[in-house]
């Protein structure tokens, strides 16, 4: 190959490269948007909640705490319905919280003061999100407010945003005499955009892609095969602990507000069918702190009577994380698992999710990620200020389709691999060539024309 030719074969690489950045780049660009902005929020969604809902989750300490059975009573009375769980004080200024579902078939959540037994307030029941308000964002950042289609259309974003990174890198690296820059140089315009462009994402490029792969876990085909992988290799819930113990086809995720994420899957245990009464929710709080549960935990009612007793704790420090299942009328543990038990993958993906969420280094992480947001937002606003000041008048602006398609094999492998690692991503690609292909041959017969 002569020079001229490796030269040729380098601008049309370069070309094609920059061309699916900028496409892929502008399609993106506003789920990007959504992810950084509710993220950023959520990030700090026990903050905002703690001051937003201060007068229902805060209380003055006196005394000695009354017993489950009787706060959970004093709730009743006031909201009657039946319990579908119970959250203890998680410190000595926090309220009690009793989930009930009332007679109108709405859920909320109770909250008592665990000194008086007097009922401070409710809201709408919100899970983990822990507010009505950081549900709407927990929802909107997963677009599950579109159903399926937009948590596959988020998934896509995602995996995109790794292939971004990388692209951008690519476009980044020195040419000839080009240096990349390093540090905003330009002052106005186009350039200054570019500018800020280039060295937001070479800082914040890593941080990105962790957030994107973290992310990933939750979405419906990655995640899906993730789990089904790391299952089927016993490195995600290791098989075996419910060989002896008859289950149900309810799953964890549906009995509990916060369970690991590889066990959310699991089938809930069964509790052999008795004559006799339930054990007492005093009996069940005394049973699984004796075990060393840590505080903050939820206890979640039987659903059924073969259902059975669920305490579950995710806390901010995830090797306290447990799950332990109890038989409802004699009171024999079930089950009981911490991240320990977890395999290899399970645990990564535990720890992953946890940075992901901003609480395994307190205030330190949360920081760290909320700044990786607002980065994503200044790429995706100086992207299309690029484009809307390099656009032509009634054109979009894309860059040329390049006249040398002699593209290296190693970047057709790399796309590949791309695709099948990231499975949405592959079948975006193939839309994206067939859009590629069709421009092409029509432009083609319009030049032969």
């Amino acid at each position: 190959m002569t020079e001229q030719t490796k030269t040729a074969a380098g601008a049309a690489l370069y070309r094609a490269i920059w061309r699916w950045h900028f496409i892929a780049g502008l399609v993106i660009l506003p789920f990007v948007l959504i992810l950084a902005v509710t993220g950023g929020i959520y990030l700090f969604k026990d903050e905002i909640n703690d001051a937003a809902y201060r007068h229902l989750r805060f209380v003055k300490a006196s005394g000695t705490p009354l017993r489950p059975s009787q706060i959970t009573a004093a709730a009743l009375e006031v909201h009657p319905g039946e319990i579908k769980s119970y959250s203890p004080a998680a410190a000595s200024d926090r309220s009690a919280e009793v989930d009930i579902l009332g007679e109108d078939g709405l859920k909320n959540t109770i909250f008592v003061n665990p000194y008086s037994g007097a009922v401070i307030g409710s809201l709408w029941e919100s899970g983990p999100a822990g507010s009505p308000a950081m549900f709407v964002v927990r929802k909107l950042h997963s677009l599950e407010y579109v159903g399926w289609f937009g948590n596959r259309l988020i998934e896509a974003a995602a995996g995109w945003m790794v292939l971004l990174v990388g692209t951008g890198i690519y476009l980044w690296l020195p040419r000839g005499r080009q240096v990349g820059t390093v540090t905003v140089k330009a002052k106005r315009g186009r350039p200054l955009w570019r500018d800020l462009h280039a060295v937001t994402g070479l800082y914040t490029g890593l941080f990105i892609v962790f957030l994107a792969l973290t992310g990933l876990p939750w979405s419906s085909v990655w995640g899906g095969k993730f789990y089904d992988y790391s299952y089927a290799l016993g490195l995600g819930m290791p098989d075996g602990y419910w060989s002896n113990t008859p289950v149900s086809t309810q799953p964890v995720s549906d009995a509990v507000d916060r369970a690991p994420w590889i066990m959310e899957k699991q089938p809930m245990p069964l509790s052999e069918v008795s004559d006799g009464p339930a054990q007492p929710l005093d009996v069940v709080v005394e049973t699984v702190e004796n075990l060393g549960i840590v505080p903050g935990y939820a206890v979640s009612m039987p659903n059924g009577p073969e259902g059975v007793f669920t305490a579950s704790v995710y806390p901010d420090d995830i090797t306290y994380e447990r799950v332990i299942h109890l038989d409802q009328y004699t009171g024999e543990v079930l089950y009981d698992a911490g991240l320990e038990d977890l395999g290899t993958l399970g645990r990564w993906a535990e720890w992953g999710i946890s940075v992901h969420m901003g609480q395994e280094w307190g205030l330190v992480n949360q920081i760290i990620l909320l700044l990786a947001c607002l980065a994503m937002v200044l790429l995706c606003v100086s992207a299309a200020t690029m484009w809307w000041k390099r656009r032509p008048s009634g054109a979009l602006g894309v860059p040329q389709v390049p006249t040398d398609w002699r593209i290296p094999r190693g970047l057709l492998v790399m796309a590949i691999a791309a695709g099948l690692f990231f499975p949405l991503v592959g079948l975006s690609m193939l839309v994206l060539a067939g859009i590629e292909l069709v421009l092409h041959f029509t432009g083609r017969q319009q030049r032969m024309a």
